[in-house]
Formats: structure tokens, C-alpha cells, sequence
């Protein structure tokens, strides 16, 4: 059992930037894959980011690429979402989650086949 806790959400002006982190509980967290999705108003929940648990692998959705970075620290149970060039389109509810980091095809995760679940921060991106 995993459980993720977000945190760093807030109101910025675009153009601006945030850092979102997730904090997980248990001791083998390098174990799990973990990403993060979001939810805009009034539309379905969309894949922003993927790492894997020795952060070999990477994986970002093109709305974001370029302008936000995933990274992991393993020892420390955490994981985290920099966020630059902030524009209104990346106003939304950001989800942490993560699954298993074996035998699976991240495709599955990047559909959102995730095992646990936070339960979400809200960013705001005033134009």
C-alpha cells in the first residue's frame, strides 16, 4: 500500500512557475513508477508526466514538454513536478500516482492504469 499526499499547488500569473512535490509513504518507493496527471474544469483527467523508479525512463504529454520536469529522490519518498512558463491551459487539479515499476508497459500507465493515487492539488494560472 502506497499513499500520496501533494503538495504546491497555488494561483500564479502566466508565464510564471510552480513546483509541485508528492510525499509517499512506505520504504520501498523506488520500487513504484509514479507520475502525474491532471483534471481541468469540465475535462477528463490527462496524463502530464512519467519517471520510473531508477529515473532511467521519462515521459511527458507534448503540452508539456519543454516547459515541465519530473524528478524523483528515492530517499527521500518523494516526487516532483517543475512547472515553467505557466500558461492558462495548465489550470487543474495535478494528481500524483504511482504502480508497480515491473513488468509493466508504461503505455498502460501513461493511460492512467496507475495502482494508488493522491488525492490531488489545485493550480491556478491567472492570464
Amino acid at each position: 500500500q502506497v499513499q500520496l499526499v501533494e503538495s504546491g499547488g497555488g494561483l500564479v500569473q502566466a508565464g510564471g512557475s510552480l513546483r509541485l512535490s508528492c510525499a509517499a509513504s512506505g520504504r520501498t518507493f523506488s520500487s513504484y513508477a509514479a507520475g502525474w496527471f491532471r483534471q481541468a474544469p469540465g475535462k477528463e483527467r490527462e496524463f502530464v508526466a512519467l519517471i520510473s523508479g531508477s529515473s532511467i525512463y521519462k515521459n511527458y504529454a507534448d503540452s508539456v514538454k519543454g516547459r515541465f520536469t519530473i524528478s524523483r529522490v528515492n530517499a527521500k519518498n518523494t516526487v516532483s513536478l517543475q512547472m515553467n512558463s505557466l500558461n492558462s491551459a495548465d489550470t487543474a487539479v495535478y494528481y500524483c500516482a504511482a504502480g508497480l515499476d515491473a513488468g509493466v508497459r508504461y503505455s498502460d500507465y501513461v493511460n492512467g492504469a496507475m495502482d494508488y493515487w493522491g488525492k490531488g492539488t489545485l493550480v491556478t494560472v491567472s492570464s
